[in-house]
């Protein structure tokens, strides 16, 4: 039989064996920010895969809808490929990428350098509680893959909403730890088999989905937060939620 056959056959068998009902596990903590060089090495590397490649695109599909201008922070731009990628996309946006952790940072910076970007996008250290911005000084912020991180949310929430520009506007991306069996499994599968080691003993992808948050979570810690409220439109292991600063 061939091989291909023989994968196929073998990952049917698992979906049906784990099932597509939606897991429920315990929250957890996850690690803030990535510093040593290995790991950051390992992360930049598997942003180039197709699975975030398509991820990217799903994203700005989605920011797309917004016809984006004016000033945008990447809030946990990592190696920073998303924030080039808007900057291809979106000529009218000033770009911003901001980690918490500065071996991203720098290879980042590192990267819009070779892309030939570097004068139209740019890279800051900081911290989604405490953002080197001023007060109203941005249009968007998109955060993707990085609430989950985030040690204190609700502050975060508050700094976001501080430079933001009444009427500016959040998108959030990440996963949602109510996801699907079958895709947990595949996560975890994928993390002992298929990325870096580095990337492992972070524990990571599954470290992720334990870290982050349900829907209904989501709306409520948009309700502690000045937003207020937020709308949340839920997918197969992951969500999008947007809030607005109020013009008021």
């Amino acid at each position: 039989m061939h091989p291909v056959i023989i994968i196929v056959i073998c990952a049917a068998a698992i979906l049906v064996a784990v099932g597509f009902g939606r897991i429920r596990l315990p929250h957890r903590t996850s690690l803030e920010a990535i510093e040593d060089e290995k790991s950051v090495a390992a992360y930049d590397r598997i942003s180039r895969w197709l699975p975030f490649i398509i991820v990217r695109r799903i994203v700005v599909g989605e920011l797309a809808k917004d016809r984006p201008a004016g000033r945008l922070v990447d809030i946990g731009c990592g190696p920073g490929w998303l924030t080039l990628q808007i900057a291809r996309r979106f000529t009218g946006v000033e770009a911003i990428g901001i980690d918490a952790s500065d071996a991203m940072v720098e290879k980042a910076i590192g990267n819009a350098e070779r892309a030939g970007l570097l004068g139209r996008v740019r890279f800051l250290d900081g911290d989604a509680a405490d953002l080197p911005l001023p007060d109203a000084s941005a249009d968007l912020v998109l955060s993707t893959f990085s609430l989950h991180h985030w040690s204190d949310p609700a502050l975060a929430f508050s700094e976001i909403h501080r430079v933001l520009r009444p009427g500016g506007l959040l998108l959030l991306y990440d996963l949602r730890r109510d996801t699907r069996r079958f895709f947990y499994w595949g996560a975890r599968i994928a993390q002992t088999f298929v990325v870096p080691a580095a990337v492992r003993r972070a524990d990571e992808p599954g470290g992720s989905i334990l870290a982050s948050y349900t829907p209904n979570e989501i709306e409520e810690l948009f309700a502690r937060s000045p937003f207020g409220e937020c709308s949340v439109s839920g997918r197969t292991a992951w969500f999008f939620a947007r809030a607005r600063r109020r013009s008021g």
